[in-house]
């Protein structure tokens, strides 16, 4: 198969990447340009690992403006794409008073129109091949609110809408897509984290610290995908958030008052 992995310079894309290499697929790898030197040597690591083939493909998703050219790149670097592996995003550290417009439309920007508008590009070119499949990170915070994340929850709210609806008008074409839902897994998303004023957070969280060994969640994350499941829930003890949501909203609702949000 050919595998495009966007954000994998690091946690979820680079382990999924490794996987999916130890399968013999051919990997395309796609982070910022100023982490070439990293993409260069997990490119040479999936070949090591047995990739068929590797390549890379640097972009900044914070500018959204040339990505048709990205996409075309994208699907002309194996000759066609099988599963497209939307993975990066970029989260935050801010309450609602204290994130401004120019944050919100940056995270926006990188979790929600980046995606979504690669999808559009993408679709119809999978469609003419016969089909394909679309892997998109969203998050727990997807299913509802969370202190310090309004705007990432957003986002991640509205992949849902998006893709599912791409799902339903789609699948008698032969796309399927699988969302990706992590709780708490152990990668770097809490250090890029935007802070108040735009800057970075810095810091490990605890929940990210203590979260599920994202070695392990890439495994998770590539069983759904040779599956087609239409959902993946990765992380602990956090997922059971997501069924209190389901039955007990209310309950759901009080319990996300009292988490502690780093």
């Amino acid at each position: 198969m050919n595998i495009w992995i966007t954000g994998s310079s690091s946690g979820m894309g680079e382990a999924g990447a490794y996987r999916f290499a130890q399968d013999g697929h051919n990997i395309l790898l796609t982070a910022l340009e100023t982490e070439m030197d990293k993409l260069q040597a997990f490119r040479q690591q999936c070949l090591t690992l047995g990739a068929a083939d590797a390549a890379v493909l640097p972009f900044d998703f914070s500018d959204n403006t040339h990505l048709d050219r990205l996409a075309q790149q994208a699907w002309e670097a194996f000759d066609g794409l099988d599963v497209v592996y939307l993975n990066a995003g970029i989260s935050q550290r801010t309450t609602v008073l204290d994130t401004d417009p120019q944050m919100i439309r940056k995270i926006m920007e990188i979790d929600y129109f980046a995606p979504v508008l690669l999808a559009k590009q993408i679709l119809p070119l999978m469609i003419e091949r016969g089909g394909g499949q679309f892997a998109v990170t969203t998050s727990i915070a997807g299913y509802f609110g969370f202190p310090l994340r309004c705007t990432y929850s957003s986002a991640k709210h509205s992949l849902y809408g998006f893709f599912e609806t791409l799902h339903a008008e789609n699948y008698s074409q032969n796309i399927r897509v699988t969302l990706v839902c992590p709780g708490r897994v152990r990668t770097n998303i809490s250090l890029y984290a935007l802070d108040k004023g735009g800057v970075r957070h810095g810091k490990m969280d605890a929940g990210q610290a203590n979260g599920l060994p994202v070695d392990k969640a890439a495994n998770r994350i590539c069983k759904a995908i040779y599956k087609k499941r239409r959902e993946v829930l990765v992380g602990r003890k956090e997922l059971l958030m997501v069924y209190i949501k389901r039955f007990f909203p209310g309950l759901c609702a009080r319990l996300g008052r009292k988490i502690a949000p780093m």
